[in-house]
């Protein structure tokens, strides 16, 4: 028996795989005819099942509410109608920022995945990260559409058909983990899972629909609240980073490890824009720009895959989302650096929390880290608050 065979059998608990409908995008604009994803979804009564004659959808005309409310979820041509309990932002927010002491503070040491059971799930990330990259290439630098989400964030046929190809590979080979992606939401199977996949299909969007090769496909692998594997692929360039708990990050196969710069003022800086900071988080970024050597900009994912690789030695980033950076947790700190949010606590996610922005810092290592947490002054108490 092969070894994703193994997992398949090992990780089966039953055929059922509960579909949480929390997008306000509406779907149907996008159709992934060539894709088929076989296994049925369930949202409170509601069954569906994705094929290459489907679609699933949900309209964001039925929402009343980002977190919660009626919903509209479509399926061919049937509609079903449920109702929800909502979570204000505030709340959401609040419950992330209390994850790690009261959600994950009972593992006073975090549990470890064995070596055999990590070495199989390696197998199915590779896979994913595979398939993926068929698709992204595919589309890149091609003319396709492109739909503005509620939040004007573009998407495009290439991010949903890449999240429904690994969507499809992991109902093969770990149907009894939970999944949760950036363009399709969370399946859980019945009775819930200790193992949650996160996938970002395609990790900056507005460089991918550019031509811009800085973007990647993100994929992690959490256990109980811990992100225990993760991958950075850049498919154009053809890079793959993999951090896996306990073990040194590898790029292409080789261990990497970040640079020794220690003082703030010797750092080069990478974040996405410095359009993407607002209010009180603007002007923690501006202090840590103003001590730094230099501050970069445009990089996306690639900016902590740099900086793994010992090219840059800080990045910082608000208002990410947990498909954003949990992949990133892994692959940092394999190669000895160190990855937080902006009060210093280290980032952990259940699904419970909800798709909550986070501000997040990645450092080259523990010097550069705090010196920038001293710049940022970011108090966690004050800003929440104001939310």
């Amino acid at each position: 028996m092969s070894s994703v065979s193994t997992i398949a059998n090992s990780c089966s608990r039953g055929n059922s795989i509960v579909f949480v409908a929390d997008k306000q995008t509406c779907r149907s604009k996008l159709c992934t005819s060539s894709l088929s994803f076989k296994p049925k979804f369930r949202s409170l009564g509601l069954e569906a099942e994705l094929s290459s004659s489907g679609l699933v959808s949900m309209c964001s005309g039925c929402l009343r509410g980002r977190f919660g409310s009626e919903r509209c979820f479509h399926s061919g041509d049937g509609v079903g109608r449920h109702s929800a309990i909502g979570i204000g932002c505030r709340d959401a927010r609040q419950r992330h920022i209390c994850a790690s002491s009261e959600q994950l503070g009972g593992m006073a040491v975090e549990e470890s995945v064995c070596d055999e059971s990590m070495d199989r799930f390696v197998e199915v990330v590779h896979k994913l990260a595979d398939a993926a990259r068929v698709i992204t290439l595919k589309y890149f630098r091609s003319k396709f559409q492109i739909i503005d989400k509620a939040d004007l964030s573009p998407v495009t046929i290439a991010d949903r058909s890449a999240e429904l190809a690994m969507r499809e590979l992991l109902a093969e080979h770990c149907p009894s983990h939970s999944i949760y992606g950036e363009e399709w939401g969370l399946t859980e199977p019945e009775g819930g899972s200790d193992y949650v996949w996160v996938l970002d299909p395609i990790d900056g969007t507005k460089s991918f629909i550019t031509g811009k090769p800085v973007f990647g496909t993100l994929i992690a692998l959490m256990h109980k609240g811990v992100p225990v594997l993760g991958v950075i692929d850049q498919p154009v360039l053809q890079e793959r980073w993999l951090g896996i708990q306990g073990r040194v990050t590898t790029l292409n196969g080789v261990e990497i490890q970040t640079r020794a710069t220690t003082l703030l003022k010797d750092s080069y800086l990478y974040t996405t824009s410095p359009h993407l900071f607002a209010g009180d988080a603007e002007k923690a970024f501006i202090r840590v720009r103003n001590e730094v050597k230099v501050p970069l900009y445009g990089c996306d994912c690639y900016a902590y895959g740099l900086l793994a690789a010992g090219h840059v030695d800080l990045v910082v980033e608000s208002e990410l989302k947990p498909y954003d950076y949990l992949a990133l947790v892994p692959v940092v700190e394999g190669a000895g650096g160190v990855i937080t949010n902006w009060s210093g606590q280290k980032l952990r996610w259940l699904p419970e929390v909800g798709e909550v922005g986070i501000e997040v810092i990645a450092a080259g290592n523990a010097s550069v880290h705090e010196a920038a947490l001293q710049s940022l002054a970011w108090n966690e108490k004050t800003t929440r608050a104001k939310i």
